[in-house]
Order: structure tokens, then sequence, then C-alpha cells
């Protein structure tokens, strides 16, 4: 458990058992057992196209398992949960967008992200506490087509907070984002971790940043997986087991850097699995 964390609780926040699930006639994973605790934080890794993204999708209740099941708060999965909070990948709005940093994280506040929003007593006050929370009051009212990326990263995560989730679903939340930024982003997200005691599910395709938060890490390869601590996993050993060929982990300075990984850039750089149409 990453320092700050709160213990360990009996009861997990999320509870996967015996999953697979096929994308047409290949089988991106089967066999699949996870539980996440309160306060954990699981990175996800794995090259393009093995299921990262899916697995998100199936947690959020938009993507049905082949078999198996999946468990929030003790109850299936479904779409909509408000226990749920989802971070997408950092993808730029158009400058021209109209709205305001505040209404962003507004409809995460109201309840929705689509139609007309439905304003509430104390949404403002709740709204000022999440822009305050990212770090983005200075910015509030300024139109979001004209902020930087990590600035309307900072807004999203603020969105996914809204309901005070017990689970964070991060899907590549860093991409695009450079190092001071990333480091922002991953910051708010322990924070809510730490003080509240969220669970984090934190897809990506560089560990670096995330390394001293990460508890566990579930790494998916050739409809393949292997789940346990970073020491455990990131060995050369066990991905050259993984992917069936000679993978080497490399230690540069305070970086680890995979090497021999097939479909993947270099430094451990892999692709978001198929992520057009994969958010909520």
């Amino acid at each position: 458990m990453s320092e700050g964390a709160e213990p360990i609780s009996a009861e997990p926040v999320l509870r996967i058992q015996g999953a697979a699930l096929r994308r047409g006639d290949r089988e991106l994973w089967a066999g699949l057992d996870l539980e996440v605790h309160p306060g954990e934080f699981i990175a996800v890794l794995g090259p393009s196209g093995s299921g990262k993204t899916t697995l998100l999708r199936a947690i959020l209740g938009l993507q049905m398992l082949s078999s198996g099941s999946i468990r929030v708060g003790g109850e299936p999965a479904r779409r909509g949960d408000p226990r749920i909070g989802y971070i997408p990948q950092q993808r730029p709005l158009p400058p021209d967008t109209s709205m305001r940093a505040r209404d962003l994280v507004a409809l995460g506040v109201q309840g929705t992200r689509f139609g007309l929003p439905i304003p509430r007593r104390g949404d403002r006050a709740r709204v000022d506490a999440l822009l305050a929370g990212v770090g983005a009051t200075h910015y509030a009212d300024r139109r979001v087509g004209m902020l930087s990326g990590g600035e309307q990263q900072r807004l999203r995560v603020g969105q996914a907070l809204a309901d005070a989730p017990m689970l964070l679903l991060c899907d590549e939340p860093l991409s695009n984002l450079d190092l001071a930024n990333q480091r922002g982003v991953t910051d708010i997200i322990d924070r809510e971790r730490r003080d509240r005691g969220a669970a984090v599910l934190f897809v990506t395709h560089d560990i670096n940043p995330i390394l001293d938060r990460v508890d566990r890490i579930l790494y998916i390869a050739g409809g393949r997986f292997v789940l346990g601590t970073p020491d455990e996993v990131l060995q050369s050993r066990v991905l050259t087991d993984l992917y069936g060929t000679p993978v080497f982990v490399l230690r540069a300075g305070d970086r680890l850097v995979v090497v021999g990984v097939p479909d993947a850039e270099p430094h451990h750089e892999h692709d978001d699995d198929a992520a057009s149409g994969a958010h909520a």
C-alpha cells in the first residue's frame, strides 16, 4: 500500500471474478480475477490492443463480458454509477468551444455530461470547491477552448471527482501532457486516494510518472496477464514469459525502460486501445 493510503478494508471496492472478454473472434483476456480495495493504486499496462480500455469500459457497464462478473461496491457493474469517477485521455477541446471552465466541471456536479443540466442549490459552491481542488480557480471563467492541455485535463479530473467516487478509473490521463502537468494531475489523483480512500485503476503507457504511487500492476499482453507488485511484475523474466519473446527491463537513473516489447514504442510507451469511441 502506498504511503499515506488508508488501511485495506475487508470489502473490496472492485471485485472481478473469472472475467473474459472477446473482440470479434479474438479473446482479449480470460480468467481475470482482481480485487481492488479502498486506497489502492493499481496500474494497468500492456501494448496496444491488449484490452486495457475495454476493461475500463466493462467496469463502467459499457461493455459486456464474455463470461465472469464485475461488482463495484458489492453491486453488479452498471452504466452511470456515480460511485465511479472516470478520467479520460487528454484530447484538446476545439478552440471555439464557448463553455467556460466552471461549466465543464458543473456537468459532473449536475449529474450529466449530456443534455440540459439541472442546477441545484449548492451546486456553485461545489463547483468552486472542485475547481480549487484541482488548481483551476484562476481560470474558472475562461473559455475551455482557450486553455492549455494541462489546464483542460485538470478540469476533467475535477469533473470526475464531483460525486466523491469510491473508484477512479483513469484511461491514459497523462498522455499528451508535459512533465509538469503529468506531475500535477498525478498529485491530484493520488491526493484523492490518500485523503478519501478512493481506489485507483490507472491505465498508462508509461509507468515512470506514477511508479512511486503504485501498489500493484496488472500487465495484460497477448491474451494473458500477470498481477503483482511493481518489483514482482517489472522483471525481465516475468515479461519475457508473458510475451513469449525476450523482453528486458532496464533501469536508467530513476526510470525503468522496457526493451524488446512487441508492438510497442520505445521506453514502454504503448498506444491506447482503440481509443476512439472508448470513453463514456
